[in-house]
């Protein structure tokens, strides 16, 4: 890991490239408020819908399935779109593996959830494991984006369990052009695109005494893999989140 025992110096700004929370109580604002902060928040990417037309090209037929994994409201949000211009119900038999109790409450939104029929992880995909293997007889439908992480596909490869792939989102950079001259001391990333559209806004950025976080491996990897400085990496043992990570940083580096 590339990192600088000089890079510790003053914060007063991070960018963070997520929307900003809707949650008064969000750990970002209190993070701020203890420290005297600016915090922004930019994201860095944005989905674009799949048209039906582009869709019907990969030639699925979504009835044919008895299993939907669900790991996102993207995903939730798209897929339905899609069945509704498509003007599809779901069965009432149909089967939902979800990534967390957050993704399958905001399924509620679209159906009326059996519990019966309702598998939920905790947080990551692996916590859906399990039930695929008791599951394994599924014919499963995966609703994501162009580009997703490989865990589940490459899980259900090895236990060699139906699946399809469903490519109903697009993942891509966001318009940044109006942060050029705009200076923060910590970029704050959560994705391998959130890097990508970093470059893609501004071809030739220098990181000089901006400092860069990374939430997850791949996050990590996309950092190093730009020759870039990885000064905060999260999760850590002693901080599982983005802000405690920035805390721990900032209290060294601001001598606290």
């Amino acid at each position: 890991m590339t990192k600088s025992k000089d890079r510790f110096n003053s914060v007063k700004s991070i960018l963070v490239s997520q929307p900003k929370p809707t949650d008064e109580r969000s750990p970002y604002f209190q993070l701020a408020d203890k420290y005297n902060l600016k915090i922004d928040f930019r994201p860095f990417i944005k989905v674009e819908p799949v048209s039906v037309k582009d869709f019907r090209k990969q030639k699925i037929d979504i009835l044919k399935h008895t299993a939907i994994i669900f790991t996102s409201r993207n995903a939730i949000d798209h897929f339905f779109s899609i069945c509704q211009e498509l003007k599809l119900e779901m069965p009432a038999d149909m089967k939902y593996f979800c990534i967390s109790e957050q993704t399958a409450h905001y399924l509620q939104k679209y159906i009326v959830i059996r519990k019966r029929k309702l598998f939920v992880g905790v947080r990551t995909a692996a916590d859906l494991f399990d039930y695929f293997k008791k599951h394994k007889g599924e014919k499963y439908l995966f609703p994501c984006s162009d580009i997703r992480k490989d865990e589940i596909p490459t899980f259900m490869d090895k236990l060699n369990i139906s699946y399809t792939e469903a490519i109903i989102y697009h993942t891509v950079a966001a318009d940044l052009s109006d942060l050029k001259d705009i200076k923060y001391d910590i970029l704050a990333f959560f994705s391998p695109s959130g890097i990508k559209s970093l470059f893609h806004n501004f071809p030739d950025f220098k990181q000089n005494n901006t400092r860069i976080a990374a939430f997850g491996p791949t996050t990590a990897q996309a950092v190093l893999d730009e020759n870039l400085i990885l000064d905060i990496e999260a999760p850590l043992p002693n901080a599982p989140s983005m802000t405690g990570a920035l805390e721990l940083y900032i209290k060294k580096a601001n001598n606290l």
